[in-house]
This record gives C-alpha cells, sequence and structure tokens, in this order.
C-alpha cells in the first residue's frame, strides 16, 4: 500500500517548481492530485502527467480559492491534503529602502494572503472528515536573514510560519495537522530568473549553503510527501527546515 493511497491533495502553484515536482511525487504515492495554477498550459499539462485535474486558480482571490476546494470535493469526495505553495518573489522586491508599496503589497498578497484564504477555505472540510494535513510553503528566511534583501518576501514567509503555528496548535484536537515547509534556496524557474538578472546576487546565495548547492524541487517534495502522509502523524505546528544546513551554520567554509 502507497503511503497516500486515495488521498486527495490540492496543490497551489503546481504547474511548475516545487509545486509540479511535489503533485509527481504526491500521485507516485497513490494521491489524487488537484493542481491549481494561473497557467493553464502548464498546469493541464502537469495534471495530465499525475492523472489528475487542473482548477485554473488565483490564490490571491477568496471566491478562485473558495472553487478550487469545491471542485477538489465534487470530484473526488474528499480534500485530505493542502500543499499551499504558491508564492512570487518579483526582482522589485529589495532593500525596504528602495521596495515600493506597490510591490511591497503585491507579495503580501500572494505569499501569505493566499495561505490565509487557502487555510480558511480548506479547514472546514477537513473538520468534517475528522482529518486533515496542511503544509504551507515558509522559507528559511522565516528563520534567519536572508543574505540578499527582499523585505516583503522574508515578512511574508516569516507571516506563513506564525501563522503555520497558531492554526496547528488550534485545530491539533480535531486530526488536522498544519506544518510548514522552509525551504532553502532551490534551482527553480523562480530562482533561475531571479539569479539571471543578477549573477553577483546568486552567488552571495550560493556561498553561505553548507552544502554547496541548492536544493533540487524533488527535495522539496519528498520532504512535503512526509509531512502529509501518516510517518508524520505527531507533527503539528512544526517548522521542517530543508535547507542545506544554512540555519545550522555560523561560518560556511570555502
Amino acid at each position: 500500500m502507497k503511503r497516500l493511497q486515495d488521498r486527495v491533495a490540492v496543490i497551489t502553484g503546481g504547474s511548475s517548481g516545487i509545486g509540479k515536482a511535489t503533485a509527481i511525487r504526491l500521485a507516485d504515492e497513490g494521491a489524487k492530485v488537484v493542481i491549481a495554477d494561473l497557467d493553464p498550459v502548464s498546469g493541464e499539462q502537469v495534471a495530465a502527467q499525475v492523472g489528475g485535474i487542473f482548477v485554473k486558480a488565483d490564490v490571491t482571490n477568496a471566491d478562485d480559492v473558495a472553487n478550487m476546494y469545491k471542485v477538489a470535493f465534487d470530484t473526488y469526495g474528499s480534500v485530505d491534503i493542502a500543499f499551499n505553495n504558491a508564492g512570487i518573489s518579483p526582482p522589485d522586491d529589495d532593500s525596504i529602502l528602495t521596495t515600493g508599496i506597490d510591490a511591497w503589497r503585491r507579495v503580501q498578497e500572494v505569499n501569505l494572503t493566499s495561505v490565509y484564504l487557502c487555510c480558511k477555505e480548506v479547514i472546514p472540510y477537513m473538520q468534517r472528515q475528522g482529518k486533515g494535513a496542511i503544509v504551507n510553503t515558509a522559507s528559511f528566511v522565516a528563520t534567519m536573514a536572508a543574505a540578499t534583501s527582499q523585505i516583503s518576501y522574508t515578512a511574508s514567509k516569516g507571516g506563513v510560519l506564525a501563522m503555520t503555528r497558531e492554526l496547528g496548535v488550534q485545530f491539533a484536537r480535531e486530526g488536522i495537522r498544519v506544518n510548514a515547509l522552509s525551504p532553502g534556496p532551490v534551482n527553480t524557474p523562480l530562482l533561475q530568473e531571479l539569479f539571471a538578472k543578477d549573477v553577483e546576487r546568486a552567488a552571495r546565495r550560493l556561498v553561505h549553503i553548507p552544502m554547496g548547492r541548492f536544493g533540487e524541487p524533488e527535495e522539496m517534495a519528498a520532504a512535503v510527501a512526509f509531512l502529509v502522509s501518516d510517518d508524520s502523524s505527531f507533527m503539528t505546528a512544526s517548522n521542517f527546515l530543508v535547507d542545506g544546513g544554512i540555519s545550522g551554520a555560523y561560518v560556511t567554509p570555502l
């Protein structure tokens, strides 16, 4: 028996990067996967690849968020897993001295408000079932400062981590587990695009990783699979750091 046999998983930002890798991993473990994303082309491709369905959704829109869980429930009869993973890290989010209020708000909406909306909508499904597992994507920068300033991103991920802890505690006795995944820098299209525009910034990031490399999406997907499976049944309100040792290092040898 696969660990996630017949469980229904909704993944936001599921058309690329960590979301796509997680969709593939959860499907391999037996889950029925719902891909929620703004990109219908890539979203449909990933859904077909994993034998699931695609729902177009803007995760900052409350109606879209409500609809994606309704579609998942109406199609499969339950919502057992929510991986709230959609996020952005635009280049205009930089130092607090140069980041404009519009850039600040856009990142907060996509990275933090979306997680609030997703949890608000999915928890009632899990309450009725008496069980469920939620994983919210935070970041190592929710635990320690980033080497390169990204003020709104860092603040948004700190908010995700704090909200995850509160929800994990609040709903623990209802059988609903809520944990945060905190990746280090991961080799995804988002990171590649950011660093293609600033090679020096990429080098500054890499030098701080004790393992000497960026993480891979499949490594994050393996962590999510663990967090939503019964293998982590005594874990909730936790910060699961998968960061190549960044958060454990005082000085990284060159």
